[in-house]
């Protein structure tokens, strides 16, 4: 379960990523009404992200699988 949860969250993460990329080279008034809100959209699933791989290494080791 926690490792579809993993490839989920970086997928998203990627994606938001791609798309804050193209936001960046894209300029004007997208990027002024895109970038950030998309970067804090990253860090938010980048932190979701960790805290799926934190709680799936502490499941790991505590159920011995």
């Amino acid at each position: 379960m926690f490792d579809i949860l993993v490839v989920a969250a970086i997928l998203a993460v990627t994606v938001t990523l791609g798309l804050g990329l193209y936001s960046l080279f894209r300029g004007g008034d997208y990027a002024r009404s895109h970038s950030n809100r998309l970067m804090r959209w990253r860090v938010g699933l980048q932190a979701v992200a960790v805290l799926i791989l934190v709680v799936g290494m502490v499941w790991k080791a505590t159920q011995g699988a």
